[in-house]
C-alpha cells in the first residue's frame, strides 16, 4: 500500500476532508465490511464461564474474570520495576507496559519500531513477576514480523506471565500511534495476525487464558468506519478485546463501543495525545471496558529526574530531591520488608539487622 496520510492534524476542517479524501483514493479495498464467513468461537473462553467464583491467582484467567464482570479495568502504564512497584503500592490491579515505555526505559529512545522482541519479553517478564496475580498488558506491536514470528511472541509472551498483548496494523517500520505520518497494512495482512496470535494461543498446552487485543491504527490513516470494520473482522477472528488508536472525542468513543457490542473495547488515553483526557470514570460511562494511561510513569519519572539533577547541578547535594526518604524507606517500597520475611520464613539470619 501506498503510504497514506494522516488527516488529524492542527489544519482547517477544509484542509482535514481533502486530505482524507486523498488516503481514501488510496486504498485498494473497498471501504464496505466484506461478508463474515467464520466467526470464531471457543467455548472455553466464552466470557459467561467467568461471571462468578473468586478471582484466579492465574494472571489470564484473571483479566478474564475483571473483562466478563462490572467495572472497568484501569491499567495505569509502568516503564520499569520502580514505576511498578508504584503503582502496586497505590493499589492498581492490572499494569500497563508500552511499546513507548518499554523502548525508553531499555533503550532511552524513542518509539519508532526500535526495540525488539527480547526487549518487550524481558520487560514484561520481570513486571508480572513483581506480583504474578496481577495481570500485565503489553503491546506487541505488529507482532515484530510474519505469522509465524506473531504466533512466537504469544507464546514467549504467555510463557513470561503476562496475560495480555495487543496487535496492530501499523507497517513493521511503525512508530508511537500518537505521532502523525503512519502507515497501515491491507485488512488481509492485519488479520492474518490476529489469527496467528489466536491459533498460538489455543495451541498452548494445558489451554491458555491469554487475551488477544486488536488494535488498529487506522482511523487516522483511513478514517474511522475503516476503523470500526477492522475491528468488528478482528473480533471475528478471535480478537477478545478491541482497541482503536486515537479516538478523538467521546462521541467517537460512544460509538466505537457500540459498533463493537459486544466486544469489549480498550481506550488509551496520553496527556496531550490524540484521545482527549477521559478520566476513568467517564471512560467507564462511555461503555469502554479498559482504559490505560501509556506514559503516567515515563513522563512523569522525566519531570521528576530531570527536576533532580537540575537541584543537584544547583545546589550540590541531593537532600532536596530525597525529601526525607532514606534508603531504607527506597527499598521498602522496593519489597524490602518480603524479602526479610521470607528469608526468617526459611529460617535465614542473614537480614536480622536491617
Amino acid at each position: 500500500m501506498s503510504p497514506a496520510l494522516d488527516y488529524y492534524t492542527v489544519v482547517e476542517e477544509a484542509n482535514a476532508r481533502a486530505q482524507a479524501a486523498a488516503a481514501q483514493a488510496m486504498i485498494p479495498e473497498p471501504m464496505s465490511a466484506p461478508p463474515v464467513e467464520d466467526v470464531y468461537y471457543n467455548a472455553r473462553l466464552d466470557p459467561k464461564n467467568f461471571l462468578e467464583g473468586p478471582l484466579s491467582d492465574n494472571p489470564a484467567t484473571r483479566l478474564r474474570q475483571m473483562l466478563a464482570r462490572p467495572g472497568i479495568v484501569i491499567a495505569p502504564g509502568i516503564c520499569d520495576g520502580i514505576s511498578a512497584r508504584c503503582a502496586l503500592e497505590a493499589g492498581f490491579n492490572c499494569l500497563y507496559q508500552s511499546g513507548a515505555a518499554t523502548t525508553a526505559s531499555r533503550l532511552g529512545g524513542p518509539d519508532l519500531a526500535i526495540a525488539t522482541l527480547n526487549d518487550f519479553v524481558q520487560a514484561g517478564a520481570m513486571v508480572s513477576s513483581l506480583n504474578p496475580s496481577v495481570p500485565v498488558i503489553a503491546d506487541a506491536d505488529t507482532g515484530f514480523g510474519g505469522p509465524a514470528m506473531v504466533a512466537r511472541t504469544v507464546r514467549q509472551y504467555d510463557k513470561a506471565g503476562i496475560a495480555a498483548l495487543h496487535i496492530e496494523d501499523q507497517v513493521q517500520t511503525k512508530r508511537c500511534g500518537h505521532l502523525m505520518g503512519k502507515q497501515v497494512v491491507s485488512r488481509d495482512e492485519f488479520l492474518q495476525r490476529i489469527r496467528a496470535a489466536v491459533l498460538a494461543r489455543d495451541s498452548i498446552p494445558g489451554g491458555s487464558d491469554f487475551v488477544i487485543i486488536g488494535r488498529t491504527d487506522s482511523a487516522q490513516v483511513l478514517g474511522m468506519e475503516e476503523a470500526w470494520i477492522r475491528l468488528k473482522l478482528a473480533a471475528a477472528a478471535g480478537a477478545d478485546v478491541c482497541f482503536i488508536e486515537g479516538v478523538k472525542s467521546k462521541e467517537l468513543l460512544v460509538e466505537t463501543v457500540n459498533r463493537l457490542a459486544p466486544t469489549p473495547v480498550l481506550c488509551n488515553v496520553i496527556s496531550g495525545g490524540l484521545t482527549p483526557a477521559f478520566t476513568s470514570w467517564e471512560a467507564e460511562e462511555m461503555g469502554a471496558k479498559i482504559i490505560i494511561f501509556s506514559l503516567v510513569s515515563c513522563v512523569a519519572m522525566v519531570h521528576a529526574v530531570r527536576a533532580a539533577m537540575q537541584s543537584l547541578k544547583k545546589t550540590g547535594t541531593d537532600f532536596q530531591s530525597a525529601q526525607g526518604m532514606d534508603p531504607k524507606q527506597f527499598f521498602q517500597v522496593m519489597g524490602l520488608d518480603e524479602v526479610v520475611d521470607f528469608d526468617a520464613a526459611a529460617g535465614g539470619k542473614a537480614f536480622q539487622q536491617i
